[in-house]
């Protein structure tokens, strides 16, 4: 029976990473599968059905989990508290790099290691200088974005497949394509909605329109806040609701 693959951790969206968002998958399709020929057959084709229906395609799909392997194992090998704390975000060959760091020389790092690997387009730079994050924070990021997974996933005018959310110190990040403006503001208006988000920022390109310009388009939240940031975390200037 084939052991899953743990040479790299922390995949965008959890908190440990493994080999890429569809690599680390298909290395994990024996396992998943009971070492099973048929099993994993199976498992491989609604795995590659998932991935086709996403609106980037099924090759370019595969091509952002080859560059996002590459870029996480170059941070891996480069600095491993780095690695640790940037959180990788990918479409159609555009980077976005959320996370908190305590030196701006790993930031720059991040960036620049992010660029040497071949098909990157794009590389958009969200990280944090500051201290990190204590445990109730990383927590509560965690939880508020699978809060607006679970959002989308459940309303059916969102093919939430298309979209990609993390969260870090109460702002949550969007990446993907959206069907049009409205599908898209359906998305930011759940996020808005959940409780302790203090900004919302999407970088999300809607269908068959170019990728957004910088800033990216920011909303500040709705509901029930945490406290208000000391430093500006976004480059857009905007602040959450009370």
């Amino acid at each position: 029976m084939m052991a899953p693959a743990h040479a790299l951790t922390r995949r965008p969206g959890r908190v440990r990473r493994f080999p890429g968002p569809a690599l680390g998958m298909l290395l994990l399709l024996p396992v998943l599968a009971g070492c099973s020929p048929i099993g994993t057959a199976e498992t491989v084709g609604v795995f590659v059905a998932v991935q086709a229906t996403q609106e980037r395609g099924l090759g370019t799909a595969l091509s952002d989990d080859l560059i996002w392997t590459k870029v996480q194992a170059r941070w891996l090998d480069n600095d491993p508290d780095m690695f640790m704390r940037v959180r990788l975000q990918i479409q159609e060959g555009r980077l976005l790099l959320t996370g908190v760091v305590q030196r701006p020389t790993a930031r720059v790092n991040a960036v620049r290691l992010a660029w040497e690997v071949e098909g990157v387009n794009e590389v958009i730079d969200e990280i944090q200088v500051s201290e990190p994050l204590d445990v109730g924070q990383a927590l509560q990021d965690q939880w508020i974005a699978q809060d607006l997974r679970n959002r989308m996933l459940l309303d059916s005018a969102v093919r939430s497949v298309n979209y990609s959310v993390e969260a870090v110190d109460g702002i949550l990040y969007l990446m993907g394509i959206a069907q049009d403006k409205t599908e898209l503001q359906r998305v930011i208006d759940h996020a808005r909605d959940i409780s302790y988000v203090r900004r919302v920022t999407s970088w999300v390109r809607i269908k068959g329109e170019p990728p957004p310009p910088l800033p990216a388009q920011t909303e500040p939240a709705q509901g029930p806040t945490g406290p208000e940031p000391t430093i500006p975390a976004v480059k857009a200037t905007t602040t959450a609701a009370s």
